[in-house]
C-alpha cells in the first residue's frame, strides 16, 4: 500500500484523471490557447509599432552615426567575408573620436584612473608619487574609498573642487563648487539643461536658436522634446563667423511662430572649425541680455586651437570682465568633456557643466533631475579630475606630461593644416581654415547631373556623393544635410585625426574619387 502512495505521489501510479488532473488540463488548454492567440497576433497588432511609438523619437536623426555609418558597418561585414572590395578598409573619418584613430592615452590620466579602479597598485613602485596622491584624494571623496560606489548625483565633492579652481585659473574669475556639476559627458549637460528649458505649446513653445551648420545632437534634442529649432547662420564666406544682425534675423522671426528662449553657441566650432573672436563673443552675450536668452556655451574644444593667431575665450570670462549689469543678470551654461582637446578620452563619458545666474529654486529643480540617473560614470568623473588637476612643475609628472600633451596639439595643428591644403587643391573643393576644434567642413560644387540623380534616388545630393565616397573608396565622412547648410550649398565633415600617412592617403583618394565623380556626372 505504501508503495502504491508514492508511485502516486511521483506519478507513476494508474492514469485515471481526478476532478483536480481534470482542472489542470483544463487551465493548460485554456493558456496554450491564449499563448497560440498572442503568438499568432500580427504585427500591426503589437502595442509598440511605428505608428503608436513618441512621434517626437521618431523623427529625431542623428547624422553622425546615420545611414552612412550603418552602411560602413555593412560594408566592414562584407570585408571580414571575404567579399572583394575596391580597397582593404574601411576608414571611419566620420567621428571625432581620438584613440579609435589612433591617439595615444596620455599616461598621467590613465595611470590615475588605473590607480582609482584597482586602489592595490598604490603599492606598486611603477605608479609616481602624483599620481598616486590624486588618486588617494578622489578615492577618499568616494563612497566606500571605490569607484564601484554611487556618488552624489552632482559628482565626487573633491572633483567639483578642483573643476572649480581650473575655472578660476583658467578665467581669472572666482568659480563656485557649487554651481559644478559633473556628467556624462558633455551631451548629458546639454541634455540636462535642454530638458528644463523646454515648455509650453502652440505659440508659446521654446524656441532653441542653433548654429546652422551645428553639432546633431542639438537638433535631434529640439526633436525629442517637441521644442521648435530657431536656425542661425554661420558666414561661410567669412570663414564661420557669427554675426550678431543674424541672430537678429533669426530671432524677430522665430517670435512669430515660438517662444525664442535659449542661445546655443559651439566654440570652436563643430563641424565648422572656427574659434570666435573675443568682440564677436561680447556681441553675443549683449544680445543675450537684450533679448533675454538663456546661453549655452559647449566649449568641448577650448584645447584644441592650431594658431597663435586665434585664441579660446571662454564665455564666463568675457561674461565677467563685461561688468556686473551682464555678469549679475545673464543666465549661462558652458560644458566641457574629457572626450576632445588632448586627451581623446571618449570612453570614459566624463564631463562638467558650470551654471551661473540660475535661480535657487531651479537649481534644486536641477539637482533633483540629476538625482534620477544618480549619477555619472565614477571613471569618468576620475578621468575629468585629472583633466582639470593636471601635474604642475615640480611634480614627478610634469614632464611626460607636458610632452605628451603638446605632442598631441602640435600633431592635430600640423593635420588642420595639412587637411586644408589639401582639399583646397582639389578641383571643385573649397575649405575654410580649419582654426580650431577636430574637423573640416569643406564645400563640395556639384554637377547639375549629379544632383537629379540624386534625386531621382531620392537622396540628398551630399548624401548621395558621401554614398558613393564610401562605396568606391572605403572612406566613410558625412553630409553637410546631416548638420545643416544653406539652401543650395553642399559639404561633407571629415575628422582630422587619422595618423599623418593614413591622412594624406585618404585625402588622395578623396580628390581621385571626386574629379571622377566630376567627369561621371559633367
Amino acid at each position: 500500500m505504501q508503495r502504491a502512495l508514492a508511485l502516486a505521489r511521483r506519478g507513476c501510479g494508474p492514469r485515471t484523471p481526478g476532478p483536480w488532473s481534470r482542472r489542470q488540463s483544463s487551465a493548460a488548454a485554456k493558456a496554450s490557447a491564449v499563448f497560440r492567440t498572442r503568438s499568432e497576433r500580427s504585427p500591426q497588432e503589437r502595442i509598440l509599432t511605428l505608428e503608436s511609438m513618441n512621434p517626437q523619437v521618431k523623427a529625431l536623426e542623428y547624422a553622425v552615426r546615420g545611414p552612412i555609418v550603418l552602411k560602413a558597418g555593412e560594408i566592414e561585414k562584407e570585408l571580414r567575408r571575404g567579399i572583394k572590395k575596391p580597397f582593404t578598409e574601411v576608414i571611419r573619418a566620420n567621428i571625432g573620436d581620438a584613440h579609435a584613430m589612433g591617439q595615444q592615452p596620455i599616461t598621467f590620466l590613465r595611470q590615475v584612473v588605473a590607480l582609482c579602479t584597482y586602489p592595490n597598485l598604490l603599492d606598486s613602485p611603477s605608479f609616481p608619487e602624483d599620481a598616486k596622491k590624486r588618486a588617494r584624494r578622489i578615492l577618499q571623496g568616494c563612497g566606500g574609498n571605490s569607484l564601484g560606489a554611487y556618488t552624489a548625483s552632482q559628482g565626487v565633492n573633491c572633483i567639483r573642487e578642483d573643476v572649480a579652481s581650473y575655472v578660476t585659473r583658467r578665467d581669472g574669475v572666482p568659480a563656485d563648487p557649487e554651481n559644478i556639476y559633473l556628467t556624462t559627458g558633455a551631451s548629458d549637460g546639454i541634455i540636462t539643461i535642454l530638458k528644463i528649458l523646454v515648455s509650453g505649446g502652440g505659440k508659446s513653445r521654446t524656441g532653441v536658436m542653433i548654429p546652422i551648420p551645428q553639432y546633431p545632437l542639438y537638433s535631434a534634442l529640439i526633436s525629442e522634446f517637441d521644442a521648435v529649432q530657431v536656425n542661425y547662420y554661420l558666414d561661410e564666406e567669412n570663414c564661420w563667423a557669427l554675426d550678431v544682425n543674424e541672430l537678429r534675423r533669426a530671432v524677430r522671426e522665430a517670435q512669430n511662430h515660438c517662444n525664442p528662449k535659449v542661445l546655443c553657441i559651439i566654440n570652436p566650432g563643430n563641424p565648422t572649425g572656427q574659434v570666435q573672436s573675443r568682440k564677436c563673443i561680447e556681441e553675443v552675450i549683449h544680445f543675450a541680455w537684450e533679448e533675454k536668452l538663456f546661453l549655452m556655451a559647449d566649449e568641448v574644444y577650448q584645447d584644441n586651437v592650431y594658431s597663435p593667431d586665434y585664441k579660446f575665450h571662454s564665455f564666463k570670462k568675457v561674461l565677467y570682465e563685461m561688468g556686473p549689469e551682464y555678469s549679475s543678470n545673464v543666465e549661462l551654461a558652458s560644458f566641457h568633456s574629457t572626450s576632445k582637446g588632448y586627451m581623446g578620452e571618449c570612453g570614459y563619458r566624463g564631463g562638467y557643466m558650470e551654471v551661473i545666474n540660475l535661480h535657487p529654486e531651479i537649481k534644486g529643480q536641477l539637482e533633483k533631475l540629476l538625482s534620477v540617473r544618480l549619477c555619472p560614470p565614477v571613471s569618468g568623473q576620475a578621468a575629468m579630475d585629472t583633466v582639470v588637476n593636471p601635474p604642475v612643475p615640480g611634480e614627478e609628472s610634469f614632464e611626460q606630461f607636458s610632452r605628451e600633451k603638446e605632442s598631441v596639439l602640435s600633431n592635430l595643428a600640423k593635420k588642420a593644416k595639412l587637411t586644408e591644403d589639401l582639399l583646397n587643391d582639389i578641383p571643385g573643393i573649397q575649405c575654410n581654415s580649419v582654426q580650431g576644434a577636430l574637423y573640416a567642413f569643406p564645400r563640395i560644387f556639384l554637377p547639375a547631373r549629379a544632383v537629379e540623380t540624386a534625386q531621382a534616388h531620392k537622396m540628398a545630393p551630399d548624401m548621395f556623393y558621401c554614398m558613393k565616397l564610401l562605396e568606391e573608396t572605403g572612406i566613410c565622412v558625412v553630409p553637410g544635410s546631416g548638420f545643416g547648410q544653406r539652401e543650395g550649398t553642399y559639404h561633407f565633415r571629415m575628422t582630422i585625426l587619422p595618423p599623418v600617412e593614413k591622412l594624406k592617403t585618404v585625402l588622395q583618394k578623396v580628390k581621385d574619387f571626386h574629379i571622377k565623380f566630376l567627369e561621371t556626372y559633367a
